[in-house]
C-alpha cells in the first residue's frame, strides 16, 4: 500500500466537507446560500478570465490560483465568519491557523508544508499574487450581492460606506477591479440595492 497515496486520498476525502460550509451571499436568483465549495469555484474562474487586470508587476496566476483552491478550506473547521462580524472576527486567524494544521496535517509533509505556506502568504497580502487572489475573494460576493438586489448588505444592515472600508484593498491588487468595485456600490445605493 502507498502511504503517500492512502494520506492524499484521506486529504480529498476531507475536503468534500467544504461543501457543507454555506455562506451569508446567495447564490444569484437567491435560491439559497452559497457554499464555501462553490465560492471557490468562482474565485477561480474570475482569476483565469481577470487575470489581466492585476496590477504590476503580474502575478504568478498558477499560484493565485492555488492560494484561492486552498484559502477558504480552513473554514472545514473554524466555519465562515461573516465579513462584516466585527465580533466575528476577533481571533479568526487563530482559529483557522489551528484548522490549517489539522486539516493540512492529512497531508504528506512536503504538501503539508506547501499548503500552510500558500494559506499564510494568502493571508498576509504581502506578494502580488496573494493581493490579486485576496481582490477577486473580496470582489466575488460583492457581485452576487449586487445581482441579488443587496440580499446579504440590507439582512444585515450593512451601509455602502461599510462595503467601500471592508473591500478597499482590492485596489492592493487590482486597482481596476477597485474601480469597477467602486461603481458597483454607487450604482447600488442609487437602485436602493443598499443604504448609503
Amino acid at each position: 500500500m502507498n502511504a503517500r497515496l492512502e494520506q492524499q486520498i484521506r486529504f480529498i476525502l476531507e475536503i468534500d466537507k467544504l461543501k457543507q460550509i454555506y455562506r451569508k451571499s446567495r447564490i444569484i436568483g437567491k435560491e439559497r446560500f452559497e457554499n464555501d465549495a462553490e465560492h471557490t469555484w468562482h474565485l477561480a474562474m474570475m482569476a483565469m478570465m481577470l487575470h489581466e487586470h492585476a496590477n504590476e508587476p503580474k502575478p504568478d496566476l498558477l499560484k493565485s490560483l492555488k492560494m484561492l483552491l486552498i484559502h477558504d478550506l480552513v473554514e472545514i473547521d473554524a466555519g465562515d465568519t461573516f465579513a462584516y462580524d466585527e465580533k466575528g472576527l476577533e481571533g479568526k486567524y487563530d482559529r483557522e491557523m489551528a484548522a490549517a494544521q489539522r486539516i493540512f496535517g492529512l497531508l504528506p509533509d512536503d504538501q503539508r508544508q506547501e499548503c500552510i505556506a500558500l494559506w499564510e502568504e494568502f493571508e498576509a497580502r504581502e506578494t502580488s499574487e496573494s493581493r490579486f487572489a485576496s481582490a477577486v475573494d473580496r470582489l466575488q460576493p460583492m457581485l452576487l450581492n449586487f445581482e441579488n438586489e443587496g440580499q446579504s448588505w440590507n439582512e444585515h444592515g450593512i451601509t455602502s460606506d461599510r462595503v467601500l472600508a471592508r473591500n478597499r484593498q482590492i485596489g492592493e491588487g487590482a486597482s481596476e477591479l477597485w474601480s469597477y468595485a467602486e461603481r458597483l456600490v454607487a450604482e447600488a445605493v442609487e437602485k436602493g440595492f443598499i443604504a448609503k
